[in-house]
């Protein structure tokens, strides 16, 4: 009898759940994004009903999405802080900090992603701007006041070698 009962679980086709792939989007796991807006909460669980752990109040800052669950993103920052926000809050245009673990040191923008490359500009640690681009290497920031390329290494909002367009 055990054997038949064996059998007839093989036969259930199985399907796994990826979990590098958001199960409400179809989009990969983790990716980055950005917030929509100059208030949003961060909650403890996907719904309105749980608390509140923090309110983010800059528009563009980059969040890193590690799940999904229906209208709910968990989202990570650049300091580590995880908790839950509304999809409709969040942007798919790529923003980036620079070096959030750097101490007062200011990191070069190069007018070509090339070391040799002019400095045109040096930005301070924590400096949110938008990435036009990236090429594995370098990264092209566009901020208030300043346009150039920075090694992708120095930035928090682009995974290590990820191209972006």
């Amino acid at each position: 009898m055990a054997s038949v009962f064996v059998a007839a679980l093989s036969a259930v086709p199985a399907f796994a759940v990826d979990p590098n792939i958001g199960s409400t989007t179809g989009l990969p796991l983790p990716r980055f994004a950005s917030l929509k807006s100059d208030r949003v909460n961060l909650r403890e669980g996907p719904s309105k009903d749980h608390r509140t752990k923090w309110i983010y109040e800059k528009a563009g800052l980059p969040v890193e999405i590690t799940a999904e669950f229906e209208t709910w993103r968990r989202i990570r920052d650049s300091e580590g802080s995880e908790g839950w926000v509304l999809h409709n809050l969040l942007s798919g245009r790529r923003t980036a900090i620079v070096a959030p673990w750097g101490k007062e040191k200011p990191v070069p923008l190069r007018a070509k992603p090339n070391v040799e490359a002019p400095m045109i500009a040096q930005l301070m640690p924590n400096v949110v701007a938008s990435i036009k681009s990236c090429d594995g290497q370098w990264c092209r920031l566009i901020g208030e006041g300043f346009d150039g390329y920075i090694q992708q290494q120095q930035l928090w909002g682009a995974y290590p070698e990820e191209k972006v367009e």
